[in-house]
């Protein structure tokens, strides 16, 4: 059973104790697996990188664009995996399970020489809750980030699939 769709989504990273917010709108596409499974792809906006010129005050910058960046959700009612495939500069891979430790992986590309660099870290998924049938509707995700023994906060991924 392989089914897709074109929506708009909305998908929203927060912090609750550091001064982190992000909030992508955009299209994706979902495609059903079976019946409780689910993959979301979509494109992240273009990041910018503001540079500033010698020659044009700091009110003046502009922005200039590098490439979009490739989201893949696989989604069900116990467990979530983000993938973000970059410029080849900067990737992610997290995996969330309902009440388990999951990993969160980062790969680092030095523009310099090429060389890629990994960081891997442990995240807690305090819950997940995934709303509507047949077609998810909303996913809401609190978890706790953790390098060894530190916690690097808590933070709710939500996202909203406008039907």
């Amino acid at each position: 059973m392989l089914t897709h769709r074109r929506k708009p989504v909305s998908l929203c990273l927060i912090s609750t104790d550091l001064p982190l917010w992000s909030v992508v709108e955009t299209a994706a596409t979902l495609y059903q697996k079976d019946q409780d499974r689910f993959h979301l792809l979509l494109t992240e906006p273009a990041l910018s990188d503001f540079q500033e010129s010698d020659s044009t005050p700091p009110v003046s910058t502009g922005p200039t664009a590098i490439t979009s960046r490739l989201l893949w959700l696989e989604i069900s009612p116990y467990r979530v995996i983000m993938t973000m495939q970059g410029n080849g500069q900067f990737s992610y891979r997290h995996q969330w399970e309902r009440g388990m430790y999951g990993t969160s992986r980062y790969w680092l590309q030095n523009e310099t020489d090429g060389s890629n660099g990994q960081l891997r870290m442990r995240n807690y998924t305090r819950s997940l809750t995934l709303s509507g049938r047949p077609i998810p509707e909303h996913l809401r995700l609190e978890y706790e980030l953790w390098s060894q023994n530190v916690q690097l906060g808590h933070y709710i991924l939500n996202l909203e699939i406008h039907l």
